[in-house]
Protein backbone atom coordinates (compact mmCIF):
# COMPACT_ATOMS: atom_id res chain seq x y z
CA UNK A 1 0.00 0.00 0.00
CA UNK A 2 2.87 2.37 0.75
CA UNK A 3 4.36 1.58 -2.65
CA UNK A 4 1.03 2.48 -4.26
CA UNK A 5 0.89 5.67 -2.17
CA UNK A 6 4.35 6.57 -3.46
CA UNK A 7 3.17 6.12 -7.03
CA UNK A 8 0.33 8.49 -6.24
CA UNK A 9 2.79 10.94 -4.67
CA UNK A 10 4.87 10.90 -7.85
CA UNK A 11 1.86 12.34 -9.68
CA UNK A 12 2.42 15.53 -7.65
CA UNK A 13 5.99 15.89 -8.95
CA UNK A 14 5.24 18.90 -11.18
CA UNK A 15 2.24 20.16 -9.21
CA UNK A 16 2.68 20.62 -5.48
CA UNK A 17 5.70 22.96 -5.17
CA UNK A 18 6.54 24.40 -2.70
CA UNK A 19 4.57 21.80 -0.74
CA UNK A 20 5.95 18.25 -0.52
CA UNK A 21 4.87 15.56 -2.98
CA UNK A 22 2.61 13.34 -0.90
CA UNK A 23 0.31 10.45 -1.75
CA UNK A 24 -2.40 8.85 0.39
CA UNK A 25 -4.39 5.61 0.11
CA UNK A 26 -7.37 4.57 2.21
CA UNK A 27 -8.28 0.90 2.72
CA UNK A 28 -10.87 -0.95 4.76
CA UNK A 29 -10.14 -3.78 7.18
CA UNK A 30 -10.00 -6.26 4.28
CA UNK A 31 -7.41 -4.20 2.41
CA UNK A 32 -9.89 -3.02 -0.21
CA UNK A 33 -8.96 0.34 -1.71
CA UNK A 34 -11.49 3.01 -0.77
CA UNK A 35 -9.87 6.15 -2.11
CA UNK A 36 -6.56 7.73 -3.06
CA UNK A 37 -5.11 11.12 -3.85
CA UNK A 38 -2.04 13.31 -4.00
CA UNK A 39 -1.20 16.84 -2.98
CA UNK A 40 -2.56 19.51 -5.31
CA UNK A 41 -1.20 22.96 -6.13
CA UNK A 42 -0.21 25.18 -3.23
CA UNK A 43 -3.39 26.37 -1.57
CA UNK A 44 -5.27 23.31 -2.79
CA UNK A 45 -6.11 20.12 -0.90
CA UNK A 46 -3.39 17.86 0.47
CA UNK A 47 -3.17 14.14 -0.28
CA UNK A 48 -5.24 13.03 2.72
CA UNK A 49 -8.15 15.31 1.85
CA UNK A 50 -8.02 14.23 -1.80
CA UNK A 51 -8.18 10.57 -0.75
CA UNK A 52 -11.15 11.26 1.52
CA UNK A 53 -12.90 13.09 -1.32
CA UNK A 54 -12.17 10.23 -3.71
CA UNK A 55 -13.69 7.71 -1.31
CA UNK A 56 -16.76 9.90 -0.82
CA UNK A 57 -17.17 10.31 -4.59
CA UNK A 58 -17.23 6.53 -4.94
CA UNK A 59 -19.68 6.12 -2.06
CA UNK A 60 -17.18 4.30 0.14
CA UNK A 61 -17.53 4.82 3.91
CA UNK A 62 -14.14 5.37 5.58
CA UNK A 63 -15.10 4.89 9.23
CA UNK A 64 -12.49 2.56 10.72
CA UNK A 65 -10.27 2.70 7.62
CA UNK A 66 -6.49 2.75 7.44
CA UNK A 67 -4.64 5.62 5.77
CA UNK A 68 -1.29 4.96 4.09
CA UNK A 69 0.49 8.28 3.59
CA UNK A 70 3.98 9.17 2.37
CA UNK A 71 4.60 11.90 4.94
CA UNK A 72 3.32 12.75 8.40
CA UNK A 73 -0.13 14.39 8.14
CA UNK A 74 0.24 18.11 8.81
CA UNK A 75 -0.99 19.58 12.09
CA UNK A 76 -0.88 23.31 11.40
CA UNK A 77 -2.97 25.90 9.63
CA UNK A 78 -1.07 27.03 6.55
CA UNK A 79 -2.69 27.54 3.17
CA UNK A 80 -5.06 24.72 4.22
CA UNK A 81 -6.29 23.20 7.46
CA UNK A 82 -4.58 20.36 9.38
CA UNK A 83 -4.77 17.01 7.61
CA UNK A 84 -4.54 15.10 10.89
CA UNK A 85 -7.82 16.73 11.98
CA UNK A 86 -9.48 15.75 8.69
CA UNK A 87 -8.47 12.12 9.20
CA UNK A 88 -9.76 12.10 12.77
CA UNK A 89 -13.05 13.72 11.75
CA UNK A 90 -13.51 11.08 9.03
CA UNK A 91 -13.14 8.25 11.53
CA UNK A 92 -9.79 6.89 10.31
CA UNK A 93 -8.53 4.38 12.89
CA UNK A 94 -4.96 3.77 11.73
CA UNK A 95 -2.31 5.77 9.90
CA UNK A 96 0.80 4.21 8.35
CA UNK A 97 3.35 6.84 7.29
CA UNK A 98 6.81 6.78 5.76
CA UNK A 99 8.47 9.78 7.39
CA UNK A 100 8.27 12.44 10.05
CA UNK A 101 7.52 15.83 8.51
CA UNK A 102 10.72 17.96 8.74
CA UNK A 103 8.64 21.16 8.87
CA UNK A 104 9.19 22.61 12.37
CA UNK A 105 5.49 23.51 12.42
CA UNK A 106 4.69 19.78 12.26
CA UNK A 107 7.70 17.62 13.26
CA UNK A 108 5.80 14.94 15.16
CA UNK A 109 2.82 17.04 16.20
CA UNK A 110 0.64 15.46 13.52
CA UNK A 111 1.36 11.98 14.86
CA UNK A 112 0.84 13.19 18.44
CA UNK A 113 -2.57 14.63 17.64
CA UNK A 114 -3.62 11.47 15.85
CA UNK A 115 -2.59 9.30 18.79
CA UNK A 116 -4.32 11.64 21.23
CA UNK A 117 -7.52 11.14 19.25
CA UNK A 118 -7.21 7.37 19.51
CA UNK A 119 -5.76 6.75 16.04
CA UNK A 120 -3.09 4.06 15.83
CA UNK A 121 0.07 5.38 14.16
CA UNK A 122 2.82 3.35 12.54
CA UNK A 123 5.91 5.05 11.11
CA UNK A 124 8.44 3.25 8.94
CA UNK A 125 12.04 2.98 10.04
CA UNK A 126 14.08 5.75 8.35
CA UNK A 127 16.28 3.05 6.80
CA UNK A 128 13.30 1.32 5.19
CA UNK A 129 13.63 1.55 1.38
CA UNK A 130 10.12 3.00 1.13
CA UNK A 131 10.95 5.69 3.68
CA UNK A 132 14.11 6.49 1.74
CA UNK A 133 12.16 6.65 -1.54
CA UNK A 134 9.64 9.04 0.00
CA UNK A 135 12.43 11.27 1.30
CA UNK A 136 14.19 11.23 -2.08
CA UNK A 137 10.99 12.32 -3.79
CA UNK A 138 10.96 15.32 -1.44
CA UNK A 139 14.69 15.91 -1.07
CA UNK A 140 14.25 19.62 -1.81
CA UNK A 141 11.50 20.05 0.78
CA UNK A 142 13.61 18.27 3.41
CA UNK A 143 16.58 20.47 2.48
CA UNK A 144 14.60 23.69 2.80
CA UNK A 145 13.00 22.67 6.09
CA UNK A 146 16.22 21.44 7.73
CA UNK A 147 19.04 23.48 6.10
CA UNK A 148 16.89 26.50 5.15
CA UNK A 149 18.32 26.35 1.62
CA UNK A 150 17.19 24.60 -1.59
CA UNK A 151 18.57 21.32 -2.88
CA UNK A 152 20.96 22.46 -5.62
CA UNK A 153 21.06 20.20 -8.67
CA UNK A 154 23.51 21.17 -11.42
CA UNK A 155 22.92 19.96 -14.97
CA UNK A 156 25.71 19.69 -17.54
CA UNK A 157 25.75 18.43 -21.13
CA UNK A 158 29.19 17.59 -22.47
CA UNK A 159 31.24 15.42 -24.80
CA UNK A 160 32.89 12.31 -23.39
CA UNK A 161 36.06 14.33 -22.77
CA UNK A 162 34.15 16.95 -20.79
CA UNK A 163 33.82 19.76 -23.34
CA UNK A 164 30.64 21.83 -22.99
CA UNK A 165 31.39 24.33 -25.78
CA UNK A 166 34.02 24.87 -28.44
CA UNK A 167 36.49 27.73 -28.16
CA UNK A 168 34.31 29.73 -30.56
CA UNK A 169 31.32 29.28 -28.25
CA UNK A 170 29.46 26.68 -30.33
CA UNK A 171 27.54 24.29 -28.08
CA UNK A 172 24.23 23.49 -29.78
CA UNK A 173 23.82 20.64 -29.77
CA UNK A 174 26.42 18.41 -28.14
CA UNK A 175 23.87 15.94 -26.81
CA UNK A 176 20.80 14.44 -28.45
CA UNK A 177 17.17 15.51 -28.65
CA UNK A 178 16.35 12.73 -26.18
CA UNK A 179 18.81 14.14 -23.66
CA UNK A 180 17.39 17.63 -24.10
CA UNK A 181 13.86 16.35 -23.44
CA UNK A 182 15.10 14.52 -20.36
CA UNK A 183 16.75 17.72 -19.19
CA UNK A 184 13.43 19.51 -19.49
CA UNK A 185 11.88 16.87 -17.23
CA UNK A 186 14.45 17.78 -14.56
CA UNK A 187 13.62 21.45 -15.11
CA UNK A 188 9.91 20.73 -14.69
CA UNK A 189 10.31 19.16 -11.24
CA UNK A 190 12.29 22.12 -9.90
CA UNK A 191 10.92 25.18 -8.16
CA UNK A 192 13.37 27.45 -9.97
CA UNK A 193 16.04 27.38 -12.69
CA UNK A 194 19.31 29.22 -12.04
CA UNK A 195 21.65 30.64 -14.66
CA UNK A 196 24.32 33.30 -14.93
CA UNK A 197 24.54 36.52 -16.89
CA UNK A 198 27.18 35.01 -19.19
CA UNK A 199 24.71 32.41 -20.41
CA UNK A 200 21.96 35.02 -20.69
CA UNK A 201 24.04 37.28 -22.94
CA UNK A 202 25.70 34.55 -25.01
CA UNK A 203 22.79 32.17 -25.60
CA UNK A 204 19.66 34.32 -25.07
CA UNK A 205 17.92 31.29 -23.52
CA UNK A 206 14.27 30.97 -22.57
CA UNK A 207 15.06 28.47 -19.81
CA UNK A 208 11.48 27.28 -19.59
CA UNK A 209 9.91 23.83 -19.88
CA UNK A 210 8.82 23.06 -23.44
CA UNK A 211 9.74 19.47 -24.25
CA UNK A 212 7.60 17.79 -21.56
CA UNK A 213 4.08 18.52 -20.36
CA UNK A 214 3.91 20.58 -17.18
CA UNK A 215 1.12 22.55 -15.49
CA UNK A 216 3.54 25.24 -14.26
CA UNK A 217 6.75 26.96 -15.28
CA UNK A 218 9.56 27.09 -12.72
CA UNK A 219 10.71 30.48 -11.49
CA UNK A 220 13.93 31.85 -12.98
CA UNK A 221 16.97 33.01 -11.01
CA UNK A 222 19.78 35.00 -12.66
CA UNK A 223 23.15 35.77 -11.07
CA UNK A 224 23.95 39.15 -12.59
CA UNK A 225 26.45 41.06 -10.50
CA UNK A 226 26.45 44.24 -12.62
CA UNK A 227 22.81 44.17 -13.75
CA UNK A 228 23.50 43.53 -17.41
CA UNK A 229 20.29 41.57 -18.05
CA UNK A 230 18.54 43.04 -21.13
CA UNK A 231 14.88 43.94 -20.57
CA UNK A 232 14.00 42.09 -23.78
CA UNK A 233 15.52 38.79 -22.59
CA UNK A 234 13.42 35.86 -23.90
CA UNK A 235 12.92 34.38 -20.43
CA UNK A 236 10.46 37.09 -19.37
CA UNK A 237 7.24 35.08 -19.59
CA UNK A 238 3.87 36.32 -18.36
CA UNK A 239 3.11 35.04 -14.87
CA UNK A 240 6.63 33.73 -14.27
CA UNK A 241 8.62 35.00 -11.29
CA UNK A 242 12.14 36.17 -12.18
CA UNK A 243 14.67 36.90 -9.43
CA UNK A 244 17.83 38.74 -10.45
CA UNK A 245 20.63 38.83 -7.88
CA UNK A 246 23.12 41.67 -8.22
CA UNK A 247 26.11 43.09 -6.38
CA UNK A 248 26.29 46.63 -7.83
CA UNK A 249 23.30 48.94 -7.47
CA UNK A 250 21.87 50.47 -10.63
CA UNK A 251 18.55 52.16 -9.95
CA UNK A 252 17.73 52.92 -13.60
CA UNK A 253 18.43 49.37 -14.77
CA UNK A 254 16.58 47.97 -11.77
CA UNK A 255 13.49 50.00 -12.68
CA UNK A 256 13.64 48.77 -16.29
CA UNK A 257 13.91 45.13 -15.22
CA UNK A 258 11.18 45.44 -12.62
CA UNK A 259 8.93 46.90 -15.33
CA UNK A 260 9.37 43.54 -17.08
CA UNK A 261 8.25 41.70 -13.98
CA UNK A 262 11.62 40.87 -12.43
CA UNK A 263 12.54 41.32 -8.80
CA UNK A 264 16.07 42.63 -8.23
CA UNK A 265 17.83 41.60 -5.02
CA UNK A 266 21.18 43.08 -4.01
CA UNK A 267 23.48 40.66 -2.19
CA UNK A 268 27.08 41.89 -2.62
CA UNK A 269 29.78 39.45 -1.60
CA UNK A 270 32.84 40.17 0.55
CA UNK A 271 36.19 38.43 0.95
CA UNK A 272 37.75 37.19 4.18
CA UNK A 273 39.04 40.70 4.91
CA UNK A 274 35.60 42.20 4.46
CA UNK A 275 36.38 43.81 1.11
CA UNK A 276 33.68 43.87 -1.56
CA UNK A 277 34.30 41.31 -4.29
CA UNK A 278 31.97 42.84 -6.86
CA UNK A 279 30.24 39.46 -7.07
CA UNK A 280 26.96 38.15 -5.69
CA UNK A 281 27.16 36.38 -2.33
CA UNK A 282 26.02 32.96 -3.56
CA UNK A 283 25.57 31.41 -0.11
CA UNK A 284 23.37 34.32 0.94
CA UNK A 285 21.42 33.94 -2.31
CA UNK A 286 20.58 30.32 -1.45
CA UNK A 287 19.36 31.36 1.99
CA UNK A 288 17.19 34.01 0.39
CA UNK A 289 15.79 31.48 -2.07
CA UNK A 290 14.97 29.18 0.83
CA UNK A 291 12.93 31.97 2.38
CA UNK A 292 11.15 32.28 -0.97
CA UNK A 293 10.07 28.62 -0.68
CA UNK A 294 12.39 27.24 -3.34
CA UNK A 295 12.81 23.51 -2.70
CA UNK A 296 14.79 22.31 -5.72
CA UNK A 297 17.08 24.69 -7.60
CA UNK A 298 18.04 23.46 -11.07
CA UNK A 299 21.28 25.02 -12.34
CA UNK A 300 22.02 25.46 -16.05
CA UNK A 301 24.96 27.82 -16.28
CA UNK A 302 28.44 28.20 -17.73
CA UNK A 303 31.67 26.79 -16.35
CA UNK A 304 32.47 29.97 -14.37
CA UNK A 305 29.28 30.06 -12.29
CA UNK A 306 29.31 26.26 -12.07
CA UNK A 307 32.83 26.47 -10.67
CA UNK A 308 31.94 29.21 -8.19
CA UNK A 309 29.03 27.20 -6.82
CA UNK A 310 31.20 24.10 -6.56
CA UNK A 311 34.17 25.87 -4.94
CA UNK A 312 31.89 27.35 -2.29
CA UNK A 313 30.42 23.95 -1.47
CA UNK A 314 26.91 24.87 -2.60
CA UNK A 315 26.17 22.05 -5.06
CA UNK A 316 24.37 18.94 -3.82
CA UNK A 317 23.89 16.87 -6.94
CA UNK A 318 24.86 16.67 -10.60
CA UNK A 319 22.92 15.52 -13.65
CA UNK A 320 25.52 15.02 -16.37
CA UNK A 321 24.79 14.02 -19.97
CA UNK A 322 27.80 12.67 -21.85
CA UNK A 323 27.62 12.47 -25.63
CA UNK A 324 29.52 9.72 -27.48
CA UNK A 325 31.93 12.13 -29.11
CA UNK A 326 35.28 13.80 -28.44
CA UNK A 327 35.58 17.56 -28.94
CA UNK A 328 39.00 18.36 -27.54
CA UNK A 329 39.89 21.84 -26.35
CA UNK A 330 37.05 24.12 -25.31
CA UNK A 331 35.07 25.11 -22.27
CA UNK A 332 34.89 22.54 -19.50
CA UNK A 333 32.17 21.74 -17.00
CA UNK A 334 33.59 23.72 -14.07
CA UNK A 335 36.27 26.27 -13.41
CA UNK A 336 37.64 24.91 -10.11
CA UNK A 337 41.36 24.34 -10.58
CA UNK A 338 44.14 23.90 -10.65
CA UNK A 339 44.30 21.60 -7.61
CA UNK A 340 47.61 20.57 -6.08
CA UNK A 341 46.49 17.35 -4.37
CA UNK A 342 44.08 14.62 -5.37
CA UNK A 343 42.48 14.87 -1.94
CA UNK A 344 41.26 18.37 -2.84
CA UNK A 345 38.86 16.92 -5.40
CA UNK A 346 35.12 16.77 -4.79
CA UNK A 347 34.10 13.24 -3.77
CA UNK A 348 30.86 11.99 -5.33
CA UNK A 349 28.53 9.03 -5.08
CA UNK A 350 27.00 7.77 -8.32
CA UNK A 351 23.23 7.52 -7.75
CA UNK A 352 22.30 6.25 -11.19
CA UNK A 353 23.51 5.78 -14.75
CA UNK A 354 21.16 5.44 -17.70
CA UNK A 355 21.27 5.63 -21.46
CA UNK A 356 19.10 8.49 -22.75
CA UNK A 357 18.98 8.01 -26.49
CA UNK A 358 22.64 7.74 -27.57
CA UNK A 359 23.88 9.67 -24.52
CA UNK A 360 24.84 8.53 -21.04
CA UNK A 361 23.13 10.26 -18.10
CA UNK A 362 24.93 10.17 -14.77
CA UNK A 363 23.29 11.36 -11.57
CA UNK A 364 25.98 11.91 -8.95
CA UNK A 365 25.69 13.35 -5.45
CA UNK A 366 28.34 15.14 -3.44
CA UNK A 367 29.22 12.82 -0.57
CA UNK A 368 27.48 13.73 2.65
CA UNK A 369 25.23 16.42 1.19
CA UNK A 370 22.06 14.48 2.01
CA UNK A 371 23.02 13.95 5.67
CA UNK A 372 20.42 16.25 7.17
Amino acid sequence: MISAALRSAAAALHVSNPNPRVGCLLTNADGVLLGQGHTQRAGGPHAEVMALRDAAAQGHPVQGATAYVTLEPCSHHGRTGPCCDALVAAGIKKVVATNLDPNPLVAGQGFARLRAAGVAVEVLDPADPLAIASRELNIGFFSRMVRKTPWVRLKVAASLDGTTALDNGASQWITSAEARADGHAWRARSCAILTGIGTVLADKPRLDVRLVDTPRQPHLVVVDSDLQTPPDAPFFIAGRAVFIYAAARNDAKQAALEACGAQVIYLPGHDAEGQATGKVDLAAMLKDLGQREINELHVEAGFKLNGSLLREGLVDEFVVYLAPKLLGQGSGMFNIGPLTELAQGVALDFKSTQMIGPDLRIVARVQGRDAF
